[in-house]
């Protein structure tokens, strides 16, 4: 698995804890400063991109859960 940028190790390590999010509920769970809603978005569609997690389509939104283990 390639490095991870502290913002992304932070998403990953809150969607490991909740094991399914969607990208509102993973910003609620990052300590201040939190970024923006954009920024999160982007960084969780980044993350999906590398092969870090997935998403499931529910309805018009995406709900999102790791794809490698803390581990890995």
């Amino acid at each position: 698995m390639e490095k991870l940028t502290n913002k992304e190790e932070e998403i990953m390590r809150v969607l490991w804890d909740l094991k399914k999010a969607f990208v509102k509920e993973v910003l609620a769970e990052l300590p201040d400063p939190k970024p923006h809603y954009n920024t999160s978005s982007t960084i969780v569609r980044n993350l999906e991109e590398i092969g870090s997690i997935r998403h499931e389509a529910i309805g018009k939104t995406h709900r999102y859960q790791t794809a490698v283990s803390k581990e890995e």
